[in-house]
């Protein structure tokens, strides 16, 4: 059967975090459920619907910002006690807005993930996991990177506590008390894990987690090994994953998959006969869906799925018809309730044209007076910068509470600026002084109207590190901006991995010197993406790195005076010498720096690129070809005379066009590559070869793979 579901606002709070609304349980199968959401001026909402009205049921004062809201209870009976997280305090409600509870934790950082089961309480901070039980310190757990999300597997099925924790590089953590069981690697971070099933599935073991690159997964978590069930690889580029939920809403007896992302995208996959998921329906609102939930609100007998958004909507999509079929009574009553709700959106309009054109005369006259004072409207970003594996390329997110205006896009360091489908914005360059200033790209983003997230691609070159700055200017007055910055990392195109292939050939860089461990740790930050701020407990570390373009490696261990780097690739140990030894330069440390340098690395980086450079270049002479082979079939009527490979070029014309037009740089990009790789390899002989780059290009553009490794080896 089609799933057809129509859109219903209900009502807007403040700006919403992640996971912070829920559905109290109905009272009986199908009756209309009470929304419970929490915001960032620390308001907590109940309301019901009541004649297409939204009814408030209860109203807390504001407060702390809430970054979670849960629901408990005792085991086995309905889940109608309210929780909510806020700063390092936990608050409890009833269903009819007492407060009952307020838990103060001993934790030093706000609370970020919240899980509940009866009386006890999963905790975490950025790095910090705490379990509580009736409000007292069970268990605590320090991460080595930040924890996104916190769950437990069902305590009343599997009569164990297995907490589970959803780490930033990309590994969930399974704990038993204050240990870790096992580690499970996922193939991105984890933004958000939930039971199947809402109760684990047959087995009370089965997990979802969704990613930040929009990959969304099942695993089961048995007591000595993880069993990977699905996985949904993000093949149209939606955005992150924030909440999911499992409930009905095809009406087949099967629970669904609810899934609500960054992007706006909310989609209900249900499962085939083989348990896979399959996407039925897919809805897209204009800003990140924060939670997700299925339920019945607008009306008895009508499920439907209710979100809540970013600027804080809370949306249903329900199953509802918009156009009822009825008799000739019921058609009149059914106009004259039309009609009562129009006349009184009128009149609530009209009121609150009156009270804005009286609150901006009253500016205008406090403005001109002695004793005018001008305050700066507040107002909330929430912004994503982050590596795309598969393009090798940085997304920046911004979204706004309001609809923006524009948006300044300004860089100290190159880098260009790929077009996104998603993107409407009209952009504008300026023209920049790089030399006298350090600018090297100045672009105004131009939003339509009601715009309020905006989605940009950057791709950036390794070894040319600097800030990005983000100029966010929103349709407010009077006229106020922020700023955001982000680093662009000397390694910006290197993403953490826990495994790599030892048996390639590597070189190896060393530093040894009277530096601390957590000193060389920021450097290690400073230099890579996707490493935690704080540095890992115990006295060494390891940590992976791939090259998202070439897929070359990197391998860096280091502890206090010591640090070793390999990598496959000469030109990455080159960047960490030049970037480490200013680092240390800085902070007045004397470095000890030796490397080892592997012939055969360079012969293999050149046959990793080779791939990608033969397929630009063939791309290259394929589009230059489309003009002439059009001409040639208008003259000739038909393409039968051509040669099968001719035939299959004008077939994807278009495609192809599309492909070479999105990446314009991708040739400059892999040709500098192997400049860079040219210039290293001969720098740690000790030699300046950059007069010879000329030819190395010419051979570059008659490129045969024999004769660069030659030039390489002869040079």
């Amino acid at each position: 059967m089609d799933l057809n579901l129509n859109r219903a606002d209900y009502l807007q709070v403040g700006v919403t975090s992640q996971k912070t609304m829920k559905l109290l349980p109905a009272s009986k199968h199908r009756a209309t459920q009470k929304v419970v959401v929490g915001d960032h001026d620390g308001i907590v909402m109940c309301f019901g619907m009541k004649k297409g009205e939204a009814v408030t049921v209860f109203k807390t004062l504001p407060g702390q910002k809430i970054a979670r809201l849960e629901l408990g209870g005792v085991l086995n009976t309905p889940q109608e006690k309210i929780f909510i997280a806020a700063g390092s305090e936990i608050r409890g409600f009833t269903k009819r807005g007492k407060q009952f509870l307020s838990f103060e934790t001993n934790l030093t950082e706000s609370i970020k993930a919240m899980h509940i089961s009866g009386s006890d309480l999963f905790l975490s901070a950025s790095y910090i996991y705490n379990h509580y039980c009736d409000c007292k310190d069970q268990h605590y757990y320090l991460s080595g990177d930040k924890i996104n999300d916190v769950i437990c597997l069902p305590v009343e099925r599997l009569l164990r506590e297995v907490p589970v924790l959803a780490c930033q590089d990309r590994v969930l953590r399974v704990l038993q008390g204050s240990d870790v069981t096992y580690e499970i690697e996922v193939p991105g971070p984890p933004t958000v894990l939930a039971l199947h099933n809402g109760n684990g599935g047959d087995s009370g073991e089965d997990l979802l987690f969704g990613t930040s690159d929009g990959k969304l997964g099942l695993i089961q978590i048995t007591t000595s090994k993880p069993i990977h069930k699905w996985e949904i690889r993000n093949e149209k580029k939606r955005g992150g994953i924030l909440c999911v939920d499992s409930f009905d809403i095809v009406g087949d007896g099967v629970k669904d998959l609810l899934v609500g992302r960054d992007d706006g995208m909310v989609e209900v996959y249900s499962f085939d006969n083989a348990n896979e998921p399959v996407l039925r329906f897919d809805h897209m609102l204009s800003e990140s869906v924060t939670s997700i939930q299925g339920g019945c609100v607008g009306k008895d007998g009508y499920d439907e799925i209710v979100v809540s958004t970013y600027s804080g909507w809370v949306t249903g999509l329900t199953t509802e018809p918009v156009h009822k079929e009825s008799g000739p009574g019921e058609e009149i009553k059914f106009n004259q309730e039309m009609q009562n709700k129009i006349s009184s959106l009128r009149s609530e309009l009209e009121q609150l044209q009156y009270k804005v054109l009286q609150e901006r005369e009253k500016y205008q006259q406090s403005s001109q007076s002695s004793k005018a004072k001008s305050a700066v409207p507040s107002f909330s970003v929430n912004d994503k910068f982050t590596l795309n594996k598969d393009d090798a390329s940085y997304s920046l997110i911004l979204e706004v509470q309001t609809a923006i205006d524009n948006v300044l896009i300004q860089s100290d360091v190159p880098i260009d600026l790929l077009d996104v489908d998603k993107n409407s914005a009209v952009v504008s360059f300026s023209s920049c002084d790089s030399e006298s200033n350090d600018n090297f790209l100045l672009a105004t983003y131009r939003c339509q109207a009601n715009t309020t997230r905006l989605e940009l691609k950057i791709r950036s070159i390794e070894g040319q590190y600097g800030t990005l700055q983000a100029y966010v200017t929103p349709r407010i007055q009077p006229k106020t901006c922020q700023v955001r910055q982000y680093h662009i990392k000397p390694l910006s195109l290197h993403q953490r991995t826990h495994v790599i292939d030892h048996d390639r050939p590597m070189n190896t860089l060393t530093l040894t010197g009277q530096f601390s461990f957590s000193e060389l740790h920021s450097w290690v930050v400073f230099c890579m993406p996707e490493v935690p701020e704080k540095p890992p407990a115990g006295e060494c570390v390891t940590f992976y790195f791939q090259n998202t373009f070439l897929d070359t490696q990197l391998e860096s261990t280091y502890r206090k005076g010591e640090g070793v780097f390999k990598s496959d690739n000469i030109s990455t140990i080159s960047i960490l010498k030049d970037v480490l030894s200013k680092e240390a330069t800085k902070r007045k440390i004397n470095l000890n720096i030796s490397y080892e340098i592997n012939e055969v690395s360079v012969k293999h980086t050149l046959k990793l690129i080779h791939p990608k450079l033969e397929y630009q270049l063939l791309l290259a002479k394929k589009v230059q070809l489309i003009d002439a082979l059009k001409e040639l079939q208008v003259h000739e009527g038909n393409t039968n005379f051509l040669i099968p490979e001719y035939r299959s070029i004008l077939e994807e014309a278009d495609h192809l066009q599309e492909e070479y037009k999105k990446q314009p740089a991708h040739l400059e990009r892999l040709y500098g590559m192997i400049t860079d790789l040219f210039i290293d390899k001969f720098k740690f002989k000790g030699t300046n070869v950059k007069t010879k780059v000329p030819l190395l290009l010419e051979i570059l553009d008659s490129y045969d793979q024999n004769a660069l490794i030659a030039f390489f080896d002869a040079a």
